[in-house]
This record gives C-alpha cells, sequence and structure tokens, in this order.
C-alpha cells in the first residue's frame, strides 16, 4: 500500500479564529485508538468545543468530538474523551509558561493527517473583547471595498 503524502485537513475551527487573538501556532501528535483513526479517515470531527489543558507536563486535548466508527464493535472509544497531546518536552514548558504568566489559552485550530499521521494544530490565544470582533469586521469589510472599487476601476467601470 502506498504511503500517503501531503496535507488533508478532516476539520478546521474557524470559530477560534474569530474570538481569539492567535500569538503562537504549534503542530502536535495525537495519541489516538484504532476506531478514531477509522472515524478520522472518514472525515468526522468537530474542534468547535475544543481546548488543551497541560496537566502533569503532558499536554491533553479536551472537549474535541470524533464520533464513534460506524463499522466499530465493543472496542469503539468515546467521542469525547481526552486525548494525549505529542509536543516535546521544551514546547510544553514554553506553552504552560505563558499560559500561567500571560494568562493565554491554547485552542485547536485544525485536525488534519500529515504523511498518513493525524496532527492538530494548537494556538496560543488571548480572547477578544466584543468590540475587538466589531472592529475586525468592519476592517475586513473596509478591505473588501477597497479592492473592489480598485478592480472596478481597473476594468474601467464607473464607481
Amino acid at each position: 500500500m502506498a504511503k500517503e503524502q501531503g496535507r488533508k485537513v478532516i476539520a478546521q475551527n474557524k470559530k477560534a479564529r474569530h474570538d481569539y487573538l492567535i500569538e503562537d501556532t504549534y503542530e502536535a501528535g495525537l495519541v489516538l485508538m484504532g476506531t478514531e483513526v477509522k472515524s478520522l479517515r472518514q472525515g468526522r470531527a468537530s474542534l468547535v468545543d475544543g481546548f488543551v489543558d497541560i496537566d502533569g507536563h503532558e499536554a491533553w486535548l479536551h472537549g474535541v468530538h470524533i464520533p464513534e466508527y460506524a463499522q466499530g464493535t465493543w472496542t469503539n472509544h468515546s467521542a469525547r474523551r481526552k486525548r494525549k497531546l505529542l509536543l516535546n518536552r521544551d514546547e510544553i514548558d514554553k506553552i504552560e509558561r505563558r499560559v500561567n504568566e500571560r494568562g493565554l489559552t491554547v485552542v485547536p485550530l485544525s485536525l488534519y493527517f500529515k504523511d498518513g499521521r493525524a496532527k492538530v494544530e494548537i494556538a496560543l490565544a488571548k480572547g477578544k473583547k466584543s468590540w475587538d470582533k466589531r472592529h475586525a469586521l468592519a476592517e475586513r469589510q473596509a478591505n473588501r471595498e477597497t479592492e473592489q472599487a480598485v478592480g472596478r476601476r481597473l476594468k474601467g467601470m464607473d464607481d
């Protein structure tokens, strides 16, 4: 059987980029059961309520929903169990230090297969206030309108 190449995205947490200001990102491996991998290969997962907790110098992913495998038997996994993240000791210590010092949180951004192995992209993030969210939406809308006006201008259309 040929080895998988490249990156195949399974799930993304678009709400995290809206609700948090992303400061730093890390790629981590996941410790999974066989039925979880099979369920992920079917493209079924949700990162919406997920977060990362550092406990005893180990990183754990909580709240990520990987549904039970349809053809699984009594060996099937629990859908919302906590899963261990595979990070270097230095990365775990750095994340733990920044979370404790600055009050940041760690959220999953995306879940994907990279060269046949399940990976999760996690981010150190700071929660946005409601006015920050409104400001970001207004800025995005202004940029879109500017690009549209430039496009019309280049095509020779009237404004």
